[in-house]
């Protein structure tokens, strides 16, 4: 096999630095000797992602693409299908070929203003999809269960815990967990497809495009280009493709140039195989929509809601409503899952911020249900379709962001080595990436002149606020899509650049101490000793003086401070002093330090008081109880001061 050369991989492939989704990274071995056994091995990533390509938002945009257009729209859900195959399998390719996901490689090549702005954006996106996730989530349970949707909300705050449970079973549970969610989907819209019985001719002929000779050219009205840019956006999303190009490194992929074209081959099977079965459920419900809702009145349908939609399905059979409230429920469920982890990976990969899983969703998931809670309790639950609709149209405007930089990584041969993208894939994507952008660019100016219009006497205020926020975002997008060409792209791996300029600092200053005053919190046990260990092998290497510092934390140190004169303190004043000389006959320049009060308040304060540069301190080991029964001091100090803190285990 051909081993990895700098000419036949480019530089980031060993890269060393941050890894996507660190806990399951290289978790799943692919090396098997069949070729079913290899592609099972390869398929998940990409049937994660195509959950996001059947959400409750595409519902949404589906239904009422089909109830208002018939059939019309359906060469967008095959143009959309089209983007969404190249753009993920570039995305995987990025992902496999570099090492790094696509938040990652902007955070290497932009600089941290643009990298920050596109990191707020994409975070937009994301709670712009789980919001359509809340909101097909709890419609899915009213459905089913009768459940109000105030409940319903407050129970959709709570499927953390289920995702969470899901995700510590490891990446293939999850995987397999996802893949029984979309197949539930797909067997429903069978059911559905097969109960409406529509009209295969007009089927056939809505999957090619029918100019209309005026504007807007391809599409009937105005109306169906709102709702086209909202299948857009529903259908090629925006975080799928940061998600897609970390979920691939999950797989223990051969680091030579044949275990890359392996890993790029299996995996553009996986996307065929996947991204065309969400066409074919995103196809089934505009299809059902068109054959059961086209032909009613157009008050009927001119405001179309999910419920709506349950309700007229009834005409078709009792099976037909309840198929569709199970696969929305499904589709609200499997969507959160994949949000969660696209939302990890885009704060870790833009801003190297992490946090933890539980957390991250908590904050996503309530930034989400603020809309629809505010809707709800306005009792206009018919906007809620709306929302959807909004959101999906939010995700479609975000798209060139995502867009752009992944096209310009994955079609620089100083990026991806002999991996880059050939010609006519480039055409391919920037025609995609000109498509999408010169459809928004027509619906913003068209909504921006609505605007206008609308507010009357009051239009000042859109020209004040919407139009420069729309100027600041084309001016950025032009600055990504020429950046390539006008400036030199920072393509060397950040983190590898950090490591050289940090070894060439250390080596620079290897003969200099760094600190000289080292703190040791002592806590007057057996387990010091361990700690002492530490800390003067430390004082020995940088010949700096140790300050023992012990926290008399009892009543009389908590309540008197330094004038309690028990015998506790006799007691620690004497150990202290003890060590303190033990240390400096064995050559060791020590000093005792006695101070009193709450342990983080009075290390923090001692480190300040004696001009600490480096603090050794013992870690119990509790876990989250003990530390709720007993106190947690090491975080807090760690947190509290701006020196290096060193915890040691006691039992180490």
């Amino acid at each position: 096999m051909e081993s990895v050369t700098s000419q036949s991989l480019p530089p980031d492939v060993n890269s060393q630095g941050a890894r996507s989704l660190e806990d399951v990274h290289s978790s799943v071995p692919v090396k098997y000797p069949g070729l079913l056994r290899r592609l099972f091995a390869f398929s998940g990533p990409a049937y994660m992602v195509s959950v996001g390509y059947m959400d409750p938002g595409n519902w949404a945009t589906d239904i009422e693409g089909g109830a208002k257009f018939g059939y019309t729209l359906l060469w967008v859900l095959v143009m959309s299908n089209g983007m969404a195959v190249l753009l993920q399998t570039l995305s995987a390719r990025l992902g496999i070929v570099t090492g790094r996901d696509l938040a990652q490689a902007c955070r290497d090549h932009y600089s941290r203003p643009i990298t920050t702005v596109l990191w707020i954006l994409c975070e937009v996106a994301i709670v712009a999809c789980d919001l359509a996730e809340v909101i097909g989530t709890l419609i899915g349970l009213k459905l089913l269960f009768g459940l109000p949707l105030i409940y319903g909300l407050i129970l959709t705050a709570f499927d953390t815990f289920l995702f969470l449970a899901i995700q510590k079973a490891g990446i293939r549970k999850m995987e397999a967990f996802i893949i029984v969610l979309v197949s539930t989907i797909g067997a429903c819209f069978v059911l559905e497809i097969i109960i409406a019985s529509p009209a295969w001719g007009p089927v056939f002929g809505g999957l090619f495009p029918r100019f209309s000779g005026s504007a807007p050219f391809v599409f009937p009205s105005m109306a169906a280009l709102t709702v086209a840019i909202g299948i857009i956006g529903a259908t090629v999303m925006p975080h799928n493709l940061y998600l897609h190009s970390a979920l691939v490194q999950s797989r223990q992929i051969t680091p030579t140039t044949a275990g890359v074209k392996q890993a790029c081959r299996y995996n553009l099977i996986d996307s065929v195989l996947a991204l065309n079965a969400a066409f074919f459920v995103n196809a089934a419900i505009l299809i059902m929509a068109a054959a059961t809702f086209h032909h009613l009145p157009a008050e009927q349908i001119a405001d179309i809601q999910l419920e709506d939609a349950y309700k007229l399905l009834g005409l078709l059979g009792a099976a037909a409503p309840k198929a569709f409230a199970i696969a929305l429920l499904c589709a609200g469920q499997s969507s959160t899952m994949t949000g969660t982890l696209a939302g990890q990976i885009v704060m870790e990969g833009f801003v190297h911020l992490r946090i933890r899983p539980w957390l991250r969703r908590l904050i996503t998931r309530l930034l989400a249900i603020l809309p629809a809670m505010v809707i709800i309790l306005l009792r206009e639950e018919s906007k809620m379709m709306d929302l959807l609709v909004a959101s999906q149209v939010v995700l479609g405007l975000q798209l060139p962001f995502a867009i752009v930089p992944l096209l310009q990584f994955t079609g620089s041969k100083r990026t991806m080595g002999q991996f880059a993208s050939p010609a006519w894939v480039k055409v391919l994507g920037w025609m995609a990436a000109a498509i999408i952008i010169g459809l928004d660019v027509y619906m913003i100016v068209d909504q921006l002149n609505d605007w206008m219009t609308a507010a009357g006497a009051y239009a000042i205020w859109v020209q004040l606020t919407a139009i420069p926020f729309t100027i600041a975002c084309g001016l950025l997008l032009g600055y990504i899509l020429v950046t390539p060409w006008l400036f030199k792209a920072r393509q060397q791996d950040a983190e590898g650049a950090t490591a050289t300029a940090t070894a060439l600092e250390v080596t620079a200053g290897l003969n200099a101490p760094l600190y000289k005053r080292i703190g040791v919190a002592l806590d007057h046990k057996r387990s010091d000793a361990v700690t002492l260990k530490h800390a003067v092998a430390l004082a020995r290497a940088h010949s700096a003086e140790l300050v023992l510092i012990h926290v008399v934390d009892g009543v009389g140190g908590q309540v008197f401070g330094d004038q309690t004169a028990d015998r506790e303190r006799r007691e620690d004043q004497v150990y202290l002093d003890q060590v303190a000389e033990s240390l400096r006959k064995i050559g060791v320049a020590a000093q005792a330090t006695l101070v009193f009060g709450k342990p983080s308040e009075q290390l923090t304060r001692a480190v300040t008081d004696q001009k600490i540069d480096f603090l050794v301190l013992g870690s119990h080991g509790h876990g989250y109880v003990g530390d709720k029964m007993f106190g947690e001091t090491v975080g807090a100090v760690r947190h509290a001061v701006k020196i290096p803190v060193l915890a040691v285990r006691e039992k180490s």
